[in-house]
């Protein structure tokens, strides 16, 4: 349930791409936030993800930039879904740096019952994520008034995601974002914000986003 992940190496205009992003970000922590002590433990879930009003369709505003998603450059999307076998079918895709469609469809399976907000994310064919059972590497840590948007990390807190049913978030929620990631003991300026469509079309740190 991250967004677009891929075996494929990026390159040309996406491998320049993703090392000014990393650098701005890293920069931009550096030079605007406090040292933070390191958390002890995984990140908290939500108390209880309710799984049917989770499924569907979320866009991803904002993201710690990874590996996997270097190759997109707008319109990066999540839609699950639940399959035969009771799991949530994964389907992630974007648009990229040379305007094609990027996709990849994966499995997630519940690995904490009690709140059903720790799961296993696989896609086949992708190391380390080839198969169905697997240690908790996405956690829905936050939500918003309705599920109107979701704040997902992992136990390291290397990755983050803001996912939003919407293209745009308004100035207060954007606020209760940055809160959440402060909550879970991330750095809301190594964060980028994902340009969308009919959204935002620029990247930027995002504990410099007002609106």
């Amino acid at each position: 349930m991250t967004p677009i992940r891929t075996h494929r190496h990026p390159g040309g205009l996406a491998a320049v791409v993703a090392s000014v992003l990393v650098a701005t970000a890293i920069a931009a922590g550096t030079a605007v936030a406090d040292p933070v002590a390191s958390p002890v433990g995984a990140p908290a879930p939500v108390p209880y993800l309710d799984l049917d009003r989770y499924l569907g369709t979320w866009n991803q505003l904002a993201a710690v930039p990874q590996y996997f998603n270097l190759l997109c450059a707008r319109d990066t999307q999540a839609t699950y879904a639940l399959d035969p076998q009771g799991n949530v079918s994964v389907h992630n895709r974007c648009t990229t740096w040379v305007n094609s469609l990027n996709e990849i469809t994966g499995t997630a399976t519940v690995n904490d019952r009690t709140t059903s907000a720790q799961l296993h994310v696989s896609f086949p064919g992708v190391p380390t994520q080839d198969g169905l059972e697997g240690p908790t590497n996405y956690i829905v840590t936050a939500l918003g008034e309705a599920y109107s948007w979701a704040l997902v990390t992992d136990p390291s807190r290397i990755s983050g995601f803001v996912l939003a049913r919407d293209r745009v978030l308004d100035t207060a929620q954007w606020q209760q974002v940055r809160h959440a990631i402060d909550a879970v003991g991330q750095n809301s300026c190594l964060y980028l914000t994902s340009p969308t469509t009919g959204g935002r079309t620029d990247i930027a740190p995002l504990c410099a986003v007002t609106r």
